[in-house]
């Protein structure tokens, strides 16, 4: 009986030591249960912290008031959707919407294309003062725009571009290609050189190579710079408040400015206008999430 009993105990031994580097093997790249109720626990946070503004506007869009967001608990009983429904009708939100997308999806594309070809060029080409050229584009940011408006104005009334879209564009631009050619640079440099040489043992003259061979590889590059210049020329004010002279080419940001007088301020027609103008960014947003992740990435990896 005893030795039955030691037999067993020895098996049962030699099992435990056999199966204890499994354990710790697979549970090596777990995490214990308080590990991932805390984690779960701040990503929620996290996430109710970032909804929280967002889910604030809307809740006071739907007060009929415009001084509800001063007593929020009346909300409950008395949400609307009249807000939406005075801007879509009686002020010139459809206008501010044209003048938006012109100005935006121009500043994007013309803004983008010239950074590109910039951070193409000091990625590849070798020509004298590159590296101080790049800083030089930095410094150009230094500036604040309250210094800049006035010899901005001067340029853009001698050229006869003041109350244009295309002089609204080109000043969006000074500020985004800067940053933008940086970004692409740094991801240029991620792409090998290899590459560049096949497309010129192919017959392929340098600009060819860029636009056939370089600009498909940088797509998620190219997203992140387009979801800058976007965000960048969607809320800009100061240049758009200046520039544009007439009610019909305001842009959204601009346009906000209608509903705050001297002595008044329509917070709920605000707060209506400023969800509906959320709606196009949002749109955008998704269309170039999936290479914005890799674009912010790759673009880090070489300086």
């Amino acid at each position: 009986m005893s030795t039955t009993t030691v037999e067993t105990s020895a098996a049962v031994t030699r099992q435990s030591v056999a199966d204890a580097p499994r354990r710790r093997a697979r549970g090596r790249g777990r995490r214990g249960p308080l590990a991932t109720l805390a984690s779960h626990a701040l990503l929620i946070t996290a996430s109710l912290i970032a909804f929280f503004p967002v889910g604030w506007l809307i809740f006071l869009s739907l007060g009929p008031d415009k001084d509800d967001y001063l007593h929020p608990g009346h909300i409950w009983h008395t949400m609307t959707l009249d807000n939406y429904s005075f801007v879509l009708q009686h002020t010139s939100f459809f206008d501010w919407l044209k003048s938006t997308l012109v100005v935006v999806l121009g500043t994007t594309v013309f803004g983008v294309m010239i950074a590109a070809t910039t951070g193409y060029a000091v990625s590849r080409m070798r020509f004298p003062g590159y590296k101080k050229f790049m800083w030089l584009l930095l410094l150009t940011q230094m500036f604040p725009i309250a210094v800049l408006i006035v010899p901005m104005y001067q340029i853009m009334s001698d050229l006869g571009l003041v109350d244009t879209y295309l002089g609204l564009i080109l000043i969006n631009s000074t500020t985004i290609v800067p940053y933008c050619a940086w970004l692409l640079k740094g991801y240029f440099d991620t792409i090998p050189f290899e590459i560049d040489e096949a497309g010129r043992v192919d017959g392929l003259s340098p600009f060819g190579t860029f636009v056939r061979l370089i600009l498909p590889l940088a797509k998620p590059g190219l997203a992140v710079a387009a979801f800058y210049a976007f965000l960048t020329a969607f809320g800009e004010v100061a240049f758009a408040s200046t520039f544009m002279l007439s009610d019909d080419k305001y842009t959204f940001a601009v346009g906000l400015q209608s509903f705050i007088s001297e002595h008044d301020a329509q917070r709920n027609l605000m707060a209506a206008t400023a969800v509906l103008i959320a709606i196009p960014v949002s749109v955008f947003f998704y269309l170039v999430q999936k290479n914005l992740v890799t674009g912010l990435t790759a673009g880090g990896t070489k300086g």
